[in-house]
């Protein structure tokens, strides 16, 4: 059984960092990407970043250049640094694992942690 922790959340004032950790437990050698989203209060779930097991990122426009997708040597550790922080990016955060099923189809967002809470504020 799959399991996503994220850690790392809290309250930072603008322009500061964060580092938040997602740990996954479990195995299922079907993953192929995992990746970090937010959803901001009255707004919907949003992708931040995403890196693949081949090593490929992609990010949110609103987040180019200021934050950062990582994962450790063993893939089972996902990190998300964050700079440079503004009250917009207040909102939870969820780290999430996509898979490919037994037909090589995507399935995006199969796992999904319980969210950790990063607010900007001064």
């Amino acid at each position: 059984q799959v399991q996503l922790v994220e850690s790392g959340g809290g309250l930072v004032q603008p322009g500061g960092s964060l580092r938040l950790s997602c740990e996954l437990s479990g195995s299922d050698y079907s993953i192929n990407a995992m990746g970090w989203h937010r959803q901001a209060p009255g707004k919907e779930r949003e992708l931040v970043a995403r890196i693949s097991r081949g090593g490929g990122t992609e990010y949110a426009d609103s987040v180019k250049g200021r934050f950062t997708i990582s994962e450790d040597n063993y893939k089972t550790i996902v990190y998300l640094q964050m700079n440079n922080l503004t009250p917009e990016d207040t909102a939870i955060y969820y780290c999430n694992a996509d898979r490919l099923n037994g037909w090589g189809q995507a399935e995006l967002g199969a796992y999904w942690g319980q969210g950790t809470q990063v607010t900007v504020s001064s």
